[in-house]
């Protein structure tokens, strides 16, 4: 990372930017063509769940090569100044690598669903037992994942927990 200033040591922080996503991007490569895709996830904090469709073009992907990169961000706003070239961004994100493999037993494919399911509605659910064998789920192994975050994050950040020492 370039930038270690705004490097997120803090697994918690990490997991809170990954908490707080909406999508989780998908960095593929399948015959030195790259190919990024979004899809809705949940993560248990070693791993990433994500459900996709009987067959597509992503699926070719994942059978190519089950290396993958993924990406997070949270509160990503355009911070605007007087001069075109004094803008930046404010922003956290998390990159990660790992492998891809489609899960297939009806258990972990049930814990998986529901890591999904828990990440957007925050409760577990009741799946009905015909169509786990119908949904294709697959786990990415996160093998490694840095954090970044801008300077006024970084900022609000140690402000907070300064605050939070003299206590």
């Amino acid at each position: 990372m370039r930038r270690t200033a705004q490097e997120i040591h803090n697994p918690d922080l990490i997991s809170q930017v990954i908490a707080n996503a909406l999508v989780c991007r998908l960095g593929l490569c399948k015959d030195n063509v790259p190919y990024i895709v979004p899809v809705s996830f949940g993560y248990d904090g070693a791993c990433i769940y994500f459900h996709t469709a009987p067959e597509g073009l992503k699926l070719e992907f994942f059978a190519a090569n089950p290396q993958v990169c993924f990406e997070f961000e949270d509160e990503v706003k355009t911070i605007s100044k007087p001069e075109a070239c004094q803008w930046s961004a404010s922003y956290a994100s998390v990159i990660g690598y790992g492998v891809i493999e489609e899960i297939v037993e009806p258990q972990r494919k049930t814990y998986a669903l529901n890591q999904i399911m828990r990440h957007y509605s925050g409760r577990e659910w009741n799946f009905d037992p015909n169509q786990i064998p119908k949904t294709r789920v697959w786990s990415i192994a996160i093998e490694r994942m840095t954090g970044k975050q801008s300077k006024d994050k970084l900022a609000s950040q140690l402000s907070a927990n300064n605050t939070n020492f003299r206590e």
